[in-house]
């Protein structure tokens, strides 16, 4: 259904494959390392660490990480549909 309605629509999914393209990378950058470096010091310093809301950060990094994967599915969506309709303009 949304696939069928973004073929009808070639400006609307260029844009947002443009902003689920931003989005990704937005919600992506750094991630990696902010997520090894909450890991280790929720490792290093155990309770004291989810007292000072270490396990909060964790849990929303894991919801940013979630979030970037979703901006990355449309993104693949709003590509596949366009570059089949280039496919199909020959």
């Amino acid at each position: 259904m949304l696939a069928a309605w973004l073929q009808r629509h070639p400006l609307c999914t260029f844009g947002a494959l443009t902003l689920s393209f931003l989005l990704f990378g937005g919600l992506t950058l750094d991630l990696a390392r902010v997520f090894a470096a909450n890991v280790a010091f929720l490792a290093e310093h155990g309770w004291q660490a989810v007292l000072d809301q270490a396990l909060w950060q964790l849990l929303t990094l894991i919801f940013k990480a979630m979030l970037a994967m979703l901006a990355y599915l449309v993104f693949k969506l709003c590509e596949t549909v366009l570059i089949g309709r280039l496919g199909a303009a020959k």
